[in-house]
């Protein structure tokens, strides 16, 4: 289990005045961003924990889970990382779990921006189960397709073939009572070997 500290309890409490490491220049952050970049435990937020291959090696778990969304930018983010191990001269940071985002964009030694900005691309998506399943169906770095190709949420590959001839066919007036008979489940295999994708009840355009 991960133990999350305080960079505030190495402030000098006597003197009042905020911990700077003479090397780094570095101080720790204020307790106002401290509360506004720790991710809480009732957000689906994607998160890190963050504290440091020093720290491990001696035996420590000290970091913080961090709210990846409250930050401006990949440089803000690493920079807040830093200052929380102001303590360490040259810390080498390690985010020893995550929550809320893919797996193929956790790295423990540090992700790249590239990766920051997915992440918080896939965070700004409102209905995230249909992400889930698209990325089921597609690569992570492909999530600016998604709206494009999400097509909705379907009972069956055979009910989304029913409503693909329903909105592009009048089935009535071009076969006339034999529209009684045409072959949906058939249809729907077409569709879905070469068209679209069907996952959890999601449909996505290939």
């Amino acid at each position: 289990m991960c133990k999350e500290f305080s960079p505030q309890s190495a402030n000098s409490d006597n003197n009042n005045v905020a911990f700077v490491n003479e090397i780094s220049g570095r101080s720790f952050p204020t307790k106002e961003d401290i509360a506004y970049h720790k991710h809480t435990l009732d957000s689906d937020n994607p998160a890190v924990y963050c504290g440091t291959y020093g720290k491990y090696n001696d035996g420590s778990l000290d970091g913080m889970w961090i709210d990846l969304t409250t930050f401006c930018d990949y440089d803000e983010f690493i920079e807040f990382c830093y200052d929380l191990h102001a303590d360490e001269e040259d810390p080498e940071l390690m985010f020893q779990d995550y929550e809320n985002f893919p797996s193929e964009l956790y790295s423990e030694s540090c992700f790249d921006e590239d990766d920051f900005d997915t992440i918080i691309k896939y965070a700004s998506f409102a209905d995230r189960d249909a992400v889930d399943a698209f990325l089921c169906c597609f690569d992570v770095y492909e999530l600016d397709k998604f709206e494009d190709a999400y097509q909705g949420e379907f009972d069956s590959e055979e009910d989304f073939a029913r409503h693909i001839v329903d909105e592009c066919y009048d089935l009535d007036k071009i076969m006339g009572s034999l529209s009684y008979y045409f072959d949906y489940d058939a249809y729907a295999r077409d569709l879905f070997i070469s068209d679209y994708y069907f996952d959890n009840g999601y449909v996505f355009l290939r």
